[in-house]
């Protein structure tokens, strides 16, 4: 197959949401319609013994929340789907914006009980920032929620987005009967099935034919007809291209948990979805359909498999054809590199591949080359852009509690700390170590993978320090002179570079202003 032809079967997206909106779930579903599984498991269900795929890590299937993307590929007639199934707790949202810069358009999942929340806004505004198109899957119709047009008008105000259904709700909560397709103009009504998919399915070319009516009822099929009337009229003809250039979000409903409504928004999807698009580098953009190869570092994962203490960099391909054992030039790095073991994810699951093309995210055994936002080549120096690091808001110093771990303790935070799940500081002055994080929860996630993974037994005390800046000059003697006279609130992050510790914005003001030659910045990529 031709390369064009394998970046048009191609489909890279994440399903981001707020915490608890049924996201997994939904992950799940589209895994049970590609065959990738057999049988679904319930989130929080302790009646299903089988724990969702994409939640494989042990804090996951604790917690009952995801603190990790996960990568999932498949194929759906005839389409290979790569899917990232994003962390929705805010306080692992770097992970999730990181991920972002790796796919191609994105499924947002919306809760029909609470409507629009404040980490789905954070995250839309991520999908602005790149133009990244937007579908909107409105879940949990099995359950008594808000009037789907006050839904609709909800994500309009909030998210800042036109939208346009592609599918409708009949009923909802108990009276919940299924979906109809606006996109296909179709009917399909479903039997309830939480694990299995179900193939009773029941096809309606048209909405006036009346064994409709005594299918879901004559209230029921007259509501339908008139909502899809009122629908026709009110909102413009769906256009693709406004889809693709992220000025309308197509929206769906349904019941992830029941099988509702997912297969129609899967089925659209793969016809409307981009296929692996222009990337933006410090030197040119770069097309997919370049022969030559080229992909970018956003993620690595220490012990997906704890046997065996290894460490995958999750790679997104941007052009040409990506070949195992073949070198490619580390942009970054002093050598080029090559690698024999080249997995494509099903969660936790891998297996070897010899080649993947752009769209595709595969994962690199690394023994520490590699770190998030490098750029692998077939020859050229660029650097793909647009990749984020914040600068923490939460500080804590490290407390080793077995000085008998101390080597297992410090290869635990370098490795987590690579994976970009927090940043780790070392003070000059003292040595000593302090973990920045965007969330309170991360501090609970070291803690426990530090002791289950390494284990090394580590306790966190509150530090009173409000920001972590970076610091440069073009005069290296007047930084060597801030560094000195400042030297108590001086660390070095895990790339050595320098950081000046704030202990309040309005000291940090008064910093800046008394060394107006020192540059502080709130990223680490200046």
């Amino acid at each position: 197959m031709s390369l064009t032809a394998e970046i048009n079967k191609r489909r890279t997206f994440a399903i981001i949401a707020h915490p608890d909106a049924g996201k997994t779930t939904l992950t799940e579903k589209l895994l049970l319609f590609g065959g990738a599984i057999q049988t679904a498991g319930a989130v929080k269900s302790n009646k299903i013994d089988t724990a969702t795929k994409s939640d494989w890590m042990e804090i996951e299937k604790q917690r009952g929340i995801s603190v990790a993307t996960s990568v999932m590929g498949f194929e759906y007639k005839g389409i290979k789907i790569n899917l990232l199934d994003t962390p929705g707790h805010q306080d692992f949202a770097e992970d999730t914006y990181r991920t972002l810069t790796a796919v191609d358009s994105v499924i947002m999942v919306i809760d029909c009980v609470k409507g629009v929340e404040i980490q789905t806004e954070k995250l839309m505004e991520v999908c602005r920032m790149r133009n990244t198109p937007v579908i909107c899957f409105i879940n949990k119709l099995d359950r008594e929620g808000r009037d789907p047009y006050d839904l609709l008008d909800e994500v309009e105000s909030k998210l800042g987005i036109k939208v346009r259904p592609l599918s409708w709700p009949i009923g909802m909560g108990k009276g919940f009967k299924g979906v109809y397709n606006l996109y296909e103009k179709k009917l399909n009504l479903f039997t309830p099935s939480q694990r299995k998919l179900s193939d009773d399915r029941q096809v309606f070319e048209n909405l006036d034919d009346p064994q409709l009516d005594s299918l879901i009822g004559p209230g029921n099929a007259n509501q339908l007809r008139e909502d899809v009337d009122l629908i026709e009229g009110v909102y413009p003809d769906f256009e693709v291209q406004d889809y693709l250039e992220a000025k309308i979000a197509p929206v769906f409903f349904g019941s992830a948990v029941n099988n509702f409504g997912v297969n129609e928004m899967l089925d659209t999807f793969i016809q409307i979805a981009p296929i692996p698009q222009i990337r933006e580098t410090d030197l040119r953009k770069v097309a997919p359909e370049e022969s030559k190869f080229s992909g970018f570092v956003f993620k690595i994962h220490a012990n997906m498999d704890p046997n065996h203490r290894n460490r995958i960099a999750f790679l997104r391909i941007c052009s040409g054809k990506f070949e195992r054992n073949k070198p490619y030039n580390h942009v970054r790095g002093p050598k080029p590199l090559r690698f024999s073991n080249v997995t494509q994810f099903m969660a936790q699951d891998k297996e070897i591949i010899d080649e993947a093309f752009p769209g595709d995210i595969v994962g690199l055994y690394d023994t520490g080359n590699l770190k998030i936002g490098d750029t692998l080549t077939e020859g050229e120096n660029l650097v793909f852009t647009g990749i984020p690091s914040f600068s923490p808001e939460i500080f804590r110093e490290v407390v080793n509690k077995d000085a008998m771990k101390t080597k297992q303790l410090e290869k635990g935070l370098k490795q987590l700390m690579e994976e970009g799940v927090a940043q780790l500081f070392t003070f000059e002055m003292g040595a000593r170590k302090v973990v920045g994080t965007v969330g309170q929860l991360q501090f609970e996630v070291i803690q426990f993978r530090l002791k289950n993974e390494y284990n090394a037994t580590v306790e966190f005390h509150p530090m009173n320090l409000y920001k972590a800046c970076w610091i440069s000059c073009s005069d290296k003697k007047q930084l060597d002179e801030f560094v000195r006279s400042k030297n108590r609130y001086i660390a070095r992050d895990k790339d050595d570079k320098l950081v000046f510790m704030a202990e309040s914005k309005s000291w940090l003001q008064m910093v800046q202003d008394n060394y107006p030659e020192i540059e502080f910045h709130f990223t680490s990529e200046f």
